[in-house]
């Protein structure tokens, strides 16, 4: 009888063509305008590498912590700045001519000479104090080394020895950034994680409408299914399993779309988010069938009512606005933790982010505990109804 009623429904879900748009065709449409209004979003926004020359001088060659900054910060692919190496005047025409930003010049304090202000002034000027301050750290720790072993009465001390070992110790453990996320890391990706968790909760549209078909106060297929002696968990079971196959064929079809129509680079961890979106798509099923089973009104309020409480969820995991998630986790984290979308895109950024696996793994459990109690009281639910007459 389970299967019989996995068949029938599957039946009854591809027939229906508003549920097959929603459910395969919407999320697709949704995802062409993303790509349409943010493909280039970051790239109007990246920063271009910043032009700048340092005045060679003594004073300059000395300083290790400085030469060693620069260094790093204007080689790689990433590099921040384009340093050019000359004497004063010619610094002074280079920025004259507004070829350079500005310039640095070493005496006894580290003078910046710009034209203006404006952001890459600021930047430069931000990165100099950064350094500057690792460097004062580096000389007061230099300084307190050298004092214990004068207090030691060690007066055979190597300054230098001590200097370096100090500085490769700053150098190591502190002002360093270190990159553990992937590659294509981009704050636009946010979007399409809610429109996977959108997708996600959608399903629950079909399950939603397969209960309805099941219930005798709606149509005349639920008056006959009333009054069979199947069981009302077979019944609900058999339902929501044909629900999630339909809803996992749209989102096998969303992904392959996204990752090679769209070029959406998902990272390397696409089997597990693939297993987060299974996951997702179950809680996404267990809302429509606690919807079908609990409200008391017709099929299209119900469907409007699943739509309201499906766009609110993904308002508030950051769909309309990408902030929108963060303002929520602030002022009222529990409102997203008892929002299956939210759980969606929280370990979909857990993945993409981080470099363990202890939050996206928080959110799995979360999903699979939201998905179990709204089948429970699903499932109690449907047992108490009871009718008059049919």
């Amino acid at each position: 009888m389970f299967w019989h009623n996995f068949i029938y429904s599957l039946k009854v879900l591809f027939k229906s063509k508003s549920l097959i748009f929603w459910t395969f065709a919407f999320p697709i449409l949704l995802g062409v305008f993303f790509n349409m209004a943010f493909s280039d979003i970051e790239n109007s926004e990246k920063l271009d590498v910043i032009d700048i020359a340092v005045v060679k001088s003594e004073e300059f060659d000395k300083n290790i912590v400085f030469k060693e900054a620069f260094e790093s910060l204007s080689t790689g692919d990433d590099k921040l700045f384009d340093i050019t190496y000359t004497n004063l005047d010619k610094a002074k025409n280079l920025l004259n001519d507004d070829k350079i930003t500005g310039y640095l010049v070493f005496d006894n304090n580290i003078n910046i000479v710009v034209a203006s202000s404006g952001i890459n002034e600021t930047i430069l000027k931000y990165v100099v104090n950064e350094i500057s301050s690792n460097e004062e750290m580096i000389n007061t720790l230099s300084a307190n080394e050298i004092n214990n072993e004068l207090q030691k009465g060690n007066y055979n001390i190597n300054y230098e020895k001590i200097y370096t070992n100090v500085y490769e110790l700053v150098s190591k453990d502190t002002a360093k950034i270190h990159n553990i996320s992937n590659k294509n890391l981009s704050y636009t990706m946010i979007e399409y994680y809610t429109l996977i968790a959108m997708a996600c909760l959608y399903g629950g549209l079909l399950s939603m409408y397969i209960v309805n078909y099941k219930l005798a106060n709606m149509n005349s297929v639920g008056k006959r299914t009333a009054i069979s002696p199947i069981h009302r968990g077979k019944m609900l079971l058999g339902s929501l399993f044909a629900s999630y196959v339909v809803q996992l064929i749209g989102l096998a079809i969303l992904f392959l779309f996204t990752i090679f129509v769209l070029k959406v680079d998902y990272g390397n961890n696409l089997p597990l988010m693939i297993l987060l979106a299974l996951v997702g798509s179950l809680a996404g099923l267990s809302l429509g069938v606690l919807v079908a089973t609990l409200i008391k009104t017709n099929e299209n309020a119900k469907t409007g009512i699943l739509i309201a409480i499906t766009m609110l969820g993904c308002f508030l995991s950051g769909m309309m606005g990408i902030t929108m998630k963060y303002i929520i986790d602030t002022n009222a984290p529990l409102v997203n933790m008892i929002n299956p979308a939210s759980m969606i895109t929280d370990g979909l950024y857990a993945l993409y982010y981080y470099s363990t696996l202890d939050r996206f793994i928080f959110d799995i459990v979360s999903l699979l505990g939201f998905s179990f109690v709204m089948i429970f009281i699903s499932y109690f639910g449907l047992r108490r109804q009871k009718y008059d007459s049919i």
